[in-house]
């Protein structure tokens, strides 16, 4: 499943991780907990009526910040949803094990397990759409952090004197390059956004990544989402252009952008990651 503040999603995934079926339906805009929760429910069961197959477990990935392990939710794009108790309610709904993650957090494993970090042990990915997050992985593992948080890019400052944030803070990356923040600063959706604000999108990102990269010793980021891959060429080639210029030590010089390998499928097939890694965790004892 996938959560987010624009849209839900549910869908099936093999061993392979291809994406066989899915549903989708908007995020309801201004509702309680429960309206919200219900919408979720309806393509959950849309998904689960048409299966031919018995799925093994349940991978979420959702907006955060979140408690450890996904036990609650507290989506900054979801403001019906405080402390909410996703896995829980969900666990109730399918009768399946289920794991709850960060929707960055969970690309970064689709992309390593089936996209465009295949055979890189050191990668950040990105979601870069209604709001911006982000999963790191080092010497192989996704980080977690002290509350399943890791890699939250979005909440980096790019801007001194920037927007404020829905975090409470000024000029982090979310306030400045995610959907919902180009909307409210210039009064149009990011589909008709110009081609000045799609560059302004990417040197933002850019600027980020290029921190990251100087912080982490990586040199590969992956950026999905429905901002970042709709904005295309000139939001990608701004990213480059920016980390060309702040990324300059001798390890993080050459660090490249690049989209996500699997396209819009990446947040699904992503959730099924976070399901499979814990499977994984369950039968050797040992994160991935």
């Amino acid at each position: 499943m996938d959560v987010g503040g624009t849209k839900m999603a549910a869908g099936l995934v093999d061993g392979g991780g291809a994406l066989v079926d899915q549903a989708r339906i908007p995020t309801p805009v201004g509702a309680g907990a429960e309206e919200v929760f219900e919408a979720l429910a309806t393509v959950v069961r849309r998904v689960l009526t048409g299966a031919s197959v018995q799925p093994d477990a349940c991978g979420v990935g959702c907006g955060g910040p979140m408690a450890g392990g996904g036990k609650t939710v507290s989506p900054l794009n979801i403001p019906g949803w405080v402390d909410f108790p996703l896995a829980e309610r969900l666990e109730g709904l399918v009768h399946l094990p289920v794991v709850v993650d960060n929707d960055a957090k969970a690309l970064a494993l689709g992309e390593g397990w089936v996209g465009a970090a295949v055979g890189r042990a050191d990668f950040l990915a990105m979601v870069v759409s209604t709001g911006v997050g982000g999963g790191v992985v080092l010497d192989g593992r996704l980080l977690d952090g002290a509350h399943g948080n890791a890699g939250h890019i979005g909440h980096v400052m790019v801007e001194p004197h920037g927007h404020l944030c829905p975090c409470g803070a000024y000029g982090c990356l979310e306030a400045e390059a995610s959907g919902r923040s180009i909307e409210a600063i210039t009064g149009r959706p990011p589909a008709e956004a110009t081609l000045e604000w799609r560059r302004r999108a990417g040197t933002m990102v850019g600027r980020a990544i290029a921190s990251v990269a100087n912080l982490l010793d990586l040199q590969l980021a992956v950026v999905g989402g429905s901002v970042a891959l709709g904005f295309a060429a000139p939001f990608f080639e701004a990213a480059q252009d920016e980390i060309d210029v702040r990324a300059r030590l001798t390890y993080s010089r050459g660090t490249r952008v690049v989209p996500a390998g699997l396209g819009p499928d990446g947040p699904l097939v992503g959730a099924a990651a976070v399901a499979r890694r814990s499977l994984e965790r369950d039968a050797t004892g040992r994160s991935r």
